[in-house]
């Protein structure tokens, strides 16, 4: 293996443990609390995920396609959440 190919290792091994987010993504699910979750913070990550995303697209780069793919799904569903549940929680 050379440098190259260790690089590229380390990016697939940072994408996957962009994975992180799906245990708060099923707490939210599960609980419907969305309390202690920043619209904006995550309004504004998942729009910086979406141009990393491209970014990755436009130098081909698998890593940084995946890890933000991954991200993508997880921030837009935190955010979708926010938006769902933080409605239900002012009309109840």
């Amino acid at each position: 293996m050379d440098n190259i190919d260790y690089i590229e290792v380390i990016g697939l091994i940072a994408a996957f443990l962009t994975t992180a987010f799906l245990p708060q993504v099923y707490k939210t699910w599960q609980t419907k609390d969305t309390s202690s979750l920043s619209l904006p913070m995550f309004s504004m990550f998942f729009v910086g995920v979406i141009m990393w995303f491209i970014y990755g697209i436009l130098i081909e780069s698998l890593a940084i396609i995946l890890a933000n793919a991954i991200t993508i799904i997880s921030s837009f569903l935190l955010v979708y959440f926010k938006v769902k549940y933080s409605k239900k929680e002012t009309t109840d």
